[in-house]
């Protein structure tokens, strides 16, 4: 551990540029939004085949290093270790920091924006539209994310754990420059990046949620939909979330990490029993098929041809969210794994999130598509009311939108207390429990990062998904530099184990 009364200048640099765009945020929101526009303008158009090819390189180094690799019975830790969680705990932790809002906030709101408005060469509204709709959403949210998640989880965690390195992102990086390096300059370039790209992926997902929580309350209790009702939002929410950080692990965010999931799925049940079910059903079978089926083709698009917009739009943000999640989702997902084989993490962190992830979009998806074209029409006027608009629909459509609600909530706190949790290892030279005083500046300064976003531009919602992809292009860098640092690092302990150094004799 690093000596804690020298000068912490990657927490002080971190704090001073956070700190500097939420005050240009609030004080020159026009000014902010022209930048943060024009950046991203940049990045869609002429980065887009790099997100393409970077996100789906996850994909396929996941795939081999867990299934097909020499390495995939590597435990993460020492070869006696046990893991800590249950593997349903485990679960229920690593998916409520990796998907929480985003899944609620577009599970109905996505698939219906691309019915009603897909690619140039289908007609909208029609069957090859929710066809469409429905492959794209299972692109967006299924293998690519979690493989993003697991590239970095994996490393993060094998250096921690099995090499008994600091809890840092720069740590990943000790096989390919040499720990000298990575405690100088270099080091603290990439753990800046990385507290930066976990700042703006996670203020886009607490403004999405604040934003969707605020518009549950209108349909439900008629509370307006309003500045000062997002601020008092996002203030109870933060005290909510300080506290559960404040308690811990094994407190706050394994008891409402497993709420979570108990609540998702008695949301997902209740709507699939109220909904079109059969066709749910069939969604699920058949769309799955077609997402495999077309899965190289549809990794690569990125609208070479036609439809730049659309996939700018749209897969190029979810590619940056997903790197922009990665730092704080991968920090936490690695911080729980202790004690699980390669082969093993592989498969909880990428293939099973991502079936659930398909099977919630195939419910709710379906839900909102089955309303037809003018519900549709209404419902995606307002992403944040999409999934309220399609419940009323619905027996009992008042009782489960209360249950989102709450859903919203506990994601919401269990998001931001894992992001809390994170920020406060990565500026703490990667303790594996950050002081109280860290967690709480960090905390927020996330909220009112969201909060200037949200209420301080003129479209909220657009500044959220530009700060995403802003964040995310420098840090993909450090994303594939994970990968060539793990295979290094692999081969170097298979060579060791196969060459072990002589026993010296008496």
């Amino acid at each position: 551990m690093e000596n804690k009364n020298k000068v912490n200048y990657t927490f002080v640099i971190s704090l001073i540029i956070v700190g500097a765009l939420v005050v240009w945020g609030l004080a020159l929101p026009k000014s902010f939004e022209a930048v943060a526009t024009t950046v991203n303008s940049f990045i869609t158009t002429n980065f887009s085949w790099w997100y393409a090819l970077i996100m789906t390189s996850f994909v396929v180094f996941c795939v081999w290093l867990g299934f097909f690799s020499k390495y995939r019975n590597i435990k993460l830790g020492p070869d006696d270790s046990k893991p800590e969680y249950s593997f349903l705990t485990w679960f229920a932790m690593l998916f409520s920091a990796g998907m929480g809002i985003g899944l609620v906030f577009w599970g109905t709101a996505e698939p219906l924006n691309f019915f009603m408005a897909p690619i140039s060469s289908i007609e909208a509204g029609t069957p090859a539209a929710a066809e469409f709709a429905m492959k794209r959403a299972f692109l967006h949210w299924g293998f690519h994310p979690w493989a993003n998640y697991a590239v970095l989880a994996l490393a993060l965690a094998y250096m921690q754990f099995r090499k008994n390195k600091p809890g840092l992102i720069s740590s990943i990086f000790i096989p390919l420059l040499g720990e000298e390096k990575v405690k100088g300059p270099i080091g603290m370039t990439i753990d800046i990046l990385a507290i930066f790209a976990t700042v703006a992926g996670v203020a886009t997902s607490l403004g999405l949620g604040a934003m969707q929580i605020n518009s549950g309350l209108n349909m439900l209790f008629g509370i307006p939909e309003n500045n000062t009702v997002l601020i008092i939002i996002v203030v109870v929410v933060t005290a909510m979330f300080m506290a559960s950080a404040i308690t811990g692990l094994d407190k706050g965010i394994k008891i409402l990490s497993n709420t979570n999931v108990v609540l998702c799925v008695i949301l997902a049940l209740a709507c699939l029993i109220v909904g079109p079910t059969r066709d749910i059903l069939n969604t699920l079978v058949e769309g799955t098929g077609g997402y495999l089926q077309d899965f190289i083709h549809d990794s690569f698009a990125n609208g070479a041809y036609s439809d730049s917009g659309f996939y700018g739009g749209w897969t190029i943000f979810y590619w940056g969210w997903w790197i922009a999640w990665a730092p704080f989702t991968g920090t936490f997902i690695a911080r729980i794994s202790k004690g699980r084989t390669i082969k093993e993490f592989v498969a909880g962190v990428m293939l099973v999130p991502a079936v659930v992830s398909i099977i919630w979009f195939s419910i709710f998806g379906m839900l909102g598509i089955n309303t037809g074209t003018e519900v549709a029409a209404e419902a995606i006027q307002n992403t944040s009311t999409a999934l309220f608009v399609v419940l009323k629909q619905y027996p009992m459509g008042a009782v489960i939108s209360m249950v989102v609600v709450i859903l919203l909530c506990t994601f919401f706190v269990t998001s931001a207390d894992s992001a809390t949790f994170v920020l406060g290892m990565l500026s703490s030279y990667g303790d594996l429990n950050p002081t109280t005083k860290r967690k709480v500046i960090w905390g927020v300064l996330q909220s009112l990062t969201a909060l200037a976003l949200m209420l301080f531009t003129a479209n909220g919602l657009n500044m959220l998904q530009t700060m995403s992809i802003v964040g995310a292009l420098p840090f993909s860098i450090i994303m594939l530099g994970t990968m060539l640092s793990t295979t290094k690092a692999l081969k170097a302990e298979r060579r060791d184990s196969l060459n072990p150094p002589p026993v010296p004799q008496d």
